[in-house]
């Protein structure tokens, strides 16, 4: 990190304020479309493979939706569905987005089994009479490539909205920080960004 002189910082102190909280929960967005997209190509990879590990396509698969998801909650007003019609993406992708929301509660459900459902029987015997108890699994479809590239397409698509929107609300931040005197900055919370080795 450099400041506009191409210098290193001295000191990173903390801003507050409704610019930094836009700027923040824009990042965090950001973040959350980036691993989803991190998760769709991992995934093409591994449903490529002869040998396909389910156990890993549906934690990844349940990972980039869930984290898909998050990026339109009601709560950090981010993105909404009319951001999807800005991506100007083929198809119905409003009603693919639909899905996904649907996917990421029936994979992240902690109620259901996402990858098979259960009937029990009785097992009859010729004469008609009950001759043991049966419990019968049948597995739900499990994603395919298809779907996960279509995924990986929009998580693309809105990262740009997404990183053209935080150019700009770094741009109010830095405004509100070049207003600050050094006595106003010094006050400020330090931030510790000391990257783990």
């Amino acid at each position: 990190m450099a400041d506009s002189n191409g210098a290193a910082p001295h000191a990173v102190r903390r801003l507050d304020g409704s610019e930094a909280t836009e700027l923040s929960a824009l990042a965090a967005v950001f973040d959350d479309l980036q691993y989803s997209l991190q998760c769709c190509e991992h995934l093409v990879g591994a449903l490529a493979r002869p040998e396909t590990d389910t156990v890993l396509v549906e934690a990844l698969f349940t990972g980039a939706l869930v984290a898909y998801a998050r990026c339109f909650s009601g709560r950090t007003k981010i993105l909404s569905d009319d951001d999807l019609d800005k991506l100007e993406l083929d198809g119905d992708v409003a009603g693919f987005h639909r899905v996904l929301l649907r996917l990421r509660d029936h994979y992240a459900s902690r109620h259901t089994n996402p990858r098979e459902t259960f009937t029990v029987g009785v097992a009859q015997r010729n004469n008609g009479r009950a001759a043991g108890v049966a419990v019968v699994g049948a597995q739900q479809p499990a994603v395919d490539d298809t779907t996960v590239r279509q995924l990986g397409r929009i998580a693309y698509g809105l990262s740009g909205l997404v990183d053209a929107r935080m150019q700009a609300a770094q741009q109010k931040v830095h405004l509100v920080a070049q207003d600050l005197d050094a006595a106003r900055l010094i006050a400020l919370p330090l931030v510790d960004v000391q990257v783990p080795a």
